[in-house]
């Protein structure tokens, strides 16, 4: 697998955490007033972190992966801790609001990035 399918393959992954992440936020705004619900939210980034932490390849360069390897599992974990609210509910409505907006500027970029990288193909292509 070359460089650039791995890097694609990378924001594809990356697009589906988002993705996901976003699910988890909506489903935790709309259950701000459901009595011991407790919040939702997705780890991509730190097992991403850790699986390239944990890397231990013969290769002539520190940054290179291995071939067919996975890096970042998406999991979504429920937050136990607890509440300061008397109903068992510990979703914070401004703490998901900016979660929200931070995960839409993340989503766009990533939709930028692929964009322009298909962009740049289809120019080598087709020469326009």
């Amino acid at each position: 697998m070359s460089k650039d399918q791995l890097t694609y393959n990378l924001m594809k992954k990356s697009l589906d955490a988002s993705s996901t992440r976003s699910k988890a936020i909506s489903n935790n705004i709309s259950n701000i007033n459901t009595k011991g619900y407790k919040r939702q939210y997705v780890t991509f980034e730190e097992s991403l972190n850790r699986s390239i932490d944990d890397l231990e390849l013969k290769t002539n360069d520190e940054k290179h992966m291995q071939y067919g390897s996975e890096y970042g599992e998406i999991k979504m974990e429920t937050d136990k801790t607890s509440s300061i609210r008397e109903d068992g509910n510990n979703v914070d409505i401004d703490n998901e609001m900016t979660n929200q907006a931070a995960n839409t500027l993340m989503y766009n970029a990533l939709i930028s990035q692929v964009n322009s990288r298909l962009s740049m193909e289809r120019y080598v292509i087709n020469g326009k």
